[in-house]
């Protein structure tokens, strides 16, 4: 909020060495000066804090610095920050993986060696507390113009029932017309699938055995290995591989449906694995079918976790092909067939079904797979959800499940319209899924449209939203400086302190066990106004400390000691010094963000109870609405200062 200095205290800050300053400088830089200094002595004040709350940066040592793609909170409290290769291509090339381990409590760093390129892939919490980090970059993108050397994807066929064939990196295959192209990864081609087939004579008598014969399939990205329009194939064709011989030249061969030199887009890996918080390492499990770049994990209510969309492995965004991980068996199998745009927000609801909300990061034409609605898994049907405004205008849209969970009543918060468009929307609105037909509902308006917006659930039941930018990637100097709670009680916002850093494209938020709010990244296209200056990726990183923790810092509600997990019976009690300051308790999922997209976060109101010394908590045991896993449980008191939180498990 902005105010007005009094005379009195401009005086104080026009005064002494300010005065001397004015005779050195225009008088318009003076006063930009002398109100900036202002400003930052009235932020400050006790005041201003316990009203607006107050931002600060962390210090990061310069090893550490790294580019925030992913963001996710661990349940020892720590925060598990992914680059990979951080949007950076030479880190690419050189296969320069990041990941940094940050302690909020100590604010002590750590590097965790990184095997694959993460970047762009997906995370879901998993039962046990680890974290599930699934796909990422395989190739980086070339735009239109930057193709020298024509590229496409080939299918590479195995007629052969009796192996698997490894096709290496740099195997050439050649046209009928003598072109040759390499291939950019090495796959492995599965054996040819041999069937017994049974059939009748029209007299009903049975045909005698025969065998059908499939071949095996793997498809991988080939390049020309010459410059130029003369490696343009348009038409479906069948390549041989170079050096093979006999019958392995036929068993063995390609298929491509075109080979050209338009854009070729990202494209994803298979790769998957566990992070584990107490070992603070990667854990190699089951890669997935598919390939998947801006895919979205999905914790299902039995812990399972389910991968939609992304980019495979040529850079085509997927059909529909999902799947579903099971964390017992560290097994991936074939989930519902369904499409959706790259990074779909899809939340589990309390009837087992995901919402959609239509918030997307973008891959997939206009006029697909956009409008939000109810997915039931089970059986695969779709039902949409109407009333929604500005429906061009929904990737890099923030959403998430209103607190308390069991009100299902979700968000939808800013967005833009496809691609690099320039539009840009302040619309909010929300949707109550326990109506019988439901509806969006307009919202109240953001202060301006906005696309990736970020949106943290907080302890006393209010959502925090901060940063964006009104253009694509914070194109023009379009960054917004804003930030503000929203309440669901008063379907209204109220401000909070500006931030200090911008936030757009790769940037994220969450909440950190103390109940303050961490922000990271940040990948601006430009750094200037005038869009002449090409942007520099925000590695700084700010925290934000809610007005809540400017109160009376000894009346702060506080647990003590209490289990690890909740008992069968749904419950826990925590000791604590003063019992008669809480008022509500709150179960929250830790977040696991990207790209806007968090659809862990969840808050979930418990039953509470009380005694001299303690209070017990009772936990739903509908595992549609408390999926399991670790949680963080807090208590607030009447004002709704949240008391610092306690681990715990849900099985």
């Amino acid at each position: 909020m902005a105010h007005r200095p009094s005379k009195r205290t401009r005086k104080t800050l026009l005064g002494g060495g300010a005065v001397v300053l004015l005779a050195g400088l225009n008088a318009p830089a003076a006063l930009s000066f002398a109100t900036e200094q202002y400003h930052a002595w009235e932020i400050a004040q006790p005041d201003y804090m316990a009203r607006y709350g107050a931002w600060h940066g962390v210090d990061i040592p310069k090893e550490y610095r790294t580019n925030a793609i992913h963001a996710a909170l661990l349940h020892t409290g720590k925060v598990l920050i992914i680059a990979g290769s951080g949007n950076k291509q030479d880190h690419f090339d050189a296969g320069t993986f990041d990941t940094v381990l940050w302690n909020p409590k100590d604010n002590s760093f750590k590097k965790i060696p990184t095997p694959e390129d993460f970047f762009c892939g997906g995370h879901a919490q998993l039962p046990d507390g680890k974290l599930l980090v699934a796909g990422g970059t395989a190739r980086y993108e070339l735009l239109d113009g930057e193709v020298k050397r024509a590229g496409g994807g080939m299918r590479i066929k195995n007629e052969s029932p009796d192996k698997t064939v490894t096709v290496k990196k740099g195997t050439k295959f050649r046209s009928p017309s003598g072109v040759e192209y390499i291939s950019k990864f090495t796959v492995t081609v599965p054996r040819a699938k041999r069937e017994f087939e049974v059939s009748y004579y029209d007299t009903g008598q049975m045909k005698p055995w025969g065998t059908k014969t499939t071949a095996g399939e793997a498809r991988v990205f080939v390049e020309a290995v010459a410059e130029g329009p003369q490696s343009v194939a348009t038409d479906r064709a069948q390549y041989e591989i170079v050096g093979l011989t006999g019958k392995d030249a036929d068993n063995l061969y390609g298929i491509a449906e075109k080979i050209t030199l338009d854009k070729q887009d990202f494209q994803g890996i298979r790769a998957a694995y566990e992070f584990d918080p107490r070992a603070e390492k990667y854990i190699p499990v089951t890669p997935m079918k598919e390939a998947r770049w801006y895919p979205t994990l999905t914790t299902l209510q039995d812990g399972r976790v389910l991968a939609v969309s992304g980019l495979d492995d040529v850079g085509a965004i997927l059909a529909g092909d999902n799947e579903i991980y099971d964390p017992k068996t560290k097994q991936w199998s074939k989930g519902p067939f369904r499409y959706f745009p790259t990074y779909p927000s899809l939340f589990l609801t309390k009837s087992g079904k995901l919402f959609y909300s239509g918030a997307n990061a973008g891959y997939g034409p206009a006029d697909k797979g956009r409008e939000p609605g109810l997915w039931d898994v089970e059986k695969n049907t779709f039902t949409k959800i109407g009333g929604l405004s500005a429906t061009d205008q929904l990737e890099t849209a923030s959403s998430l499940l209103l607190p308390p969970a069991q009100d299902q009543r979700f968000m939808l918060l800013g967005g833009g319209g496809v691609g690099e468009s320039k539009k840009a929307t302040p619309r909010t609105a929300v949707v109550d899924l326990k109506q019988q037909n439901p509806l969006f509902r307009s919202g109240p308006e953001l202060p301006q449209g906005t696309r990736y917006l970020n949106s943290v659930i907080m302890p006393d039941d209010s959502v925090f939203t901060t940063g964006g930018s009104s253009d694509y990637r914070g194109r023009g100097g379009s960054n917004i400086f804003k930030a503000q709670f929203y309440d669901p009680r008063e379907n209204a916002f109220r401000e909070a302190a500006d931030p200090i850093i911008g936030r757009n494209y790769h940037s994220e938020a969450l909440l950190l066990p103390d109940g303050r709010v961490a922000t990271f990244g940040s990948d601006s296209l430009f750094g200037d106004k005038d869009n002449t200056k090409l942007g520099k990726f925000e590695q700084r990183m700010e925290v934000y400390t809610p007005p809540y923790l400017y109160r009376d810092k000894d009346r702060r509600p506080a647990l003590g000691d209490g289990p690890e997990a909740v008992a069968g019976d749904g419950r826990a009690t925590f000791r604590t010094d003063h019992p008669e300051r809480v008022v509500k308790a709150r179960l929250m999922r830790p977040s696991a963000v990207t790209h806007t997209t968090d659809v862990e976060q969840r808050s979930i109101e418990l039953g509470l109870t009380k005694d001299r010394n303690s209070v017990t908590i009772t936990v739903p045991k509908d595992r549609a609405l408390v999926p399991p896993g670790w949680y963080m449980v807090f208590v607030t008191d009447q004002e709704g200062t949240p008391s610092e939180a306690k681990w715990i498990r849900v099985d």
